[in-house]
């Protein structure tokens, strides 16, 4: 549907950061003179590195307090002992009062007696960052709000964990790349396939495609669901529980109906958000980032990007939802290699050599039980054309690839020993990167030529449009001020 009213860009206000001189400023390699007036940490918070450290416990805010957040998120960071959640936020209020009840309980249950811990709550994530008693906050929001407050939270000194995609385009992620390096803090995407808890079987492949099991590496076949079209599109009285004009964000201002949000009747299945592209992209980014993560892993192109891209998408006619559905995109990389991308193809990534293939997929288990199926036949989750290759050993003198037990460990383990995670913020960025340019490729007709050094098309101006978008103040990028530091 149509908007009903957007805004304009108005002048910054005090602090507030703006896109193009931020981009101006960091083109070549510079400092970031732009965040520098607000200032980053140098140090760590006490709160974490005392003298009894890495004892000491992590305290972590949870932002989004939804379907992720519940089932994976804040499941898996219950699991370590050196973590402890100690505050969370939403704009639904029903879902801020569920995080509390969640969490404590949690603890309640863990400590053996009630009112262990009391959890704080937050109806504005910012509120949240400017508590100096938080070390790290774990991001669990819908796609089109996880750039800016990943930002804030480098500004506030706190590590982040983000769940994909890292941004709604391309200059917002790669503004948030870089706010992360010049903090210093801990950032991890929850690109999970990387760590080997549950699926051991993706680092095993890139490991084998990386020593050349499989001969020189030519092409690569992934494999990603669509959504259908559909959605509806009455208007509807905002709930009196939602903060609605702050959950659209920088997006413009659309009436409300639920299939565009969440259910508020069965709040933790998957949202309607997922489906509109006012929000995020579709599969191209929902499942993109997972599976193109793997493949540029295997492909040892983590810090770049394709230098040509072509894309063809059906989009849908009618109903709420606005997302791609089926597709297929074909993007080369300076290595030579192809990637070949479809929702045809069963989910997954197939790498291809001159010597035979190996493929690797999750199989039948998903993060949440509301995962979408496979876009094709499912096969098995880790099959070659050779099985032995399968059990081939990487020798001491082989590339072995970076190995994390679990994406959430290993994000705490890091902040304590100052090691880079595994999925850092700029491998996490160029992941993302190569989805939205897939997405404006489906945009855009013809073949788009790609500088990965510079983030530009070389040959189409109006795609370039599509590496930004307009924001509604006072929300966004553009609009970002220091909130407070520990």
């Amino acid at each position: 549907m149509d908007p009903i009213n957007s805004s304009g860009t108005p002048p910054a206000l005090g602090k507030a950061l703006n896109r193009r001189d931020f981009l101006k400023s960091t083109a070549k390699g510079a400092v970031l003179t732009s965040l520098a007036v607000v200032g980053f940490p140098t140090i760590v918070p006490a709160s974490v590195f005392g003298k009894n450290a890495p004892s000491n416990k992590i305290n972590i805010g949870q932002i989004g307090c939804g379907r992720i957040a519940r089932s994976h998120d804040l499941a898996e960071t219950f699991k370590y002992d050196q973590a402890r959640i100690m505050a969370v936020a939403d704009l639904d209020r029903n879902r801020l009062a569920g995080g509390k009840e969640l969490i404590e309980g949690w603890y309640d249950k863990k400590m053996g007696k009630k009112g262990y811990i009391d959890v704080k709550t937050y109806d504005n994530y910012q509120d949240l960052l400017a508590n100096k008693d938080i070390d790290a906050v774990i991001i669990s929001t819908p796609d089109h709000w996880h750039a800016q407050p990943a930002i804030e939270a480098a500004l506030a000194g706190k590590h982040i964990y983000l769940q994909k995609p890292t941004s709604l385009t391309i200059e917002e992620g790669r503004m948030m790349s870089d706010a992360v390096r010049k903090s210093g803090v801990t950032f991890q995407l929850g690109s999970q396939q990387r760590s080997v808890n549950p699926w051991p079987q993706f680092k095993k492949a890139c490991e084998l495609v990386r020593n050349g099991r499989i001969g020189k590496l030519h092409t690569v076949h992934i494999g990603l669901p669509s959504d259908p079209a559909g959605g509806e599109t009455t208007e509807m009285p905002i709930p009196d529980n939602l903060n609605y004009d702050m959950w659209l964000g920088s997006t413009p201002y659309v009436y409300y109906t639920v299939d565009r949000v969440h259910s508020q009747t069965d709040p933790y299945s998957r949202p309607g958000w997922l489906r509109c592209e006012q929000f995020g992209a579709g599969m191209i980014t929902g499942w993109g980032v997972h599976h193109i993560d793997i493949a540029h892993w295997g492909m040892d192109t983590e810090l770049t990007g394709p230098i040509e891209i072509e894309a063809q998408a059906e989009f849908p006619k009618k109903g709420l939802w606005t997302v791609h559905g089926d597709y297929e995109v074909q993007a080369k990389y300076d290595n030579g290699v192809t990637m070949l991308m479809s929702s045809k193809n069963p989910n997954g990534i197939k790498f291809e050599g001159s010597d035979g293939w190996i493929f690797v997929t999750r199989g039948n288990v998903g993060v949440t039980s509301t995962d979408p199926t496979s876009g094709g036949k499912q096969n098995e989750a880790f099959n070659a054309s050779d099985p032995k290759l399968l059990t081939s050993k990487i020798g001491p003198k082989e590339i072995h690839l970076y190995e994390s037990p679990e994406q959430h460990g290993n994000w705490l383990d890091c902040i304590q020993s100052k090691k880079e995670t595994i999925s850092p913020a700029e491998i996490a960025h160029r992941s993302c990167s190569a989805c939205l340019l897939a997405h404006a490729a489906m945009k855009t007709p013809g073949k788009l030529y790609w500088d990965p050094k510079k983030e530009l098309f070389k040959n189409n101006e109006e795609a370039n449009k599509l590496l930004s978008r307009p924001q509604r103040y006072p929300y966004g990028t553009n609009y970002i001020k220091s909130v407070g530091r520990s």
